[in-house]
C-alpha cells in the first residue's frame, strides 16, 4: 500500500470512530477537541482494532 493510501485509510478509520462516538471532526487540524473527545475517538479505534484481531484469529 502506498503511503498516501495508508494515510487515507487511517483518516477514514478515524472519521468512522469519531462518528460512532458522536464527535464531529473536520478535515485537517481539530485543535478545538477536548481531551475527552480525542480520547473517546482513540479508544474507539483501539476497540475496533482489537475486535478485528480477535475475529481474524478465532
Amino acid at each position: 500500500m502506498a503511503k498516501n493510501t495508508k494515510t487515507q485509510a487511517l483518516e477514514q478509520f478515524k472519521m468512522e470512530a469519531a462518528r460512532e462516538v458522536g464527535v464531529t471532526l473536520g478535515q485537517g487540524y481539530n485543535g478545538e477537541l477536548t481531551a475527552k473527545q480525542a480520547g473517546s475517538i482513540g479508544g474507539q479505534m483501539v476497540k475496533k482494532m482489537i475486535e478485528s484481531y480477535e475475529n481474524q484469529y478465532k
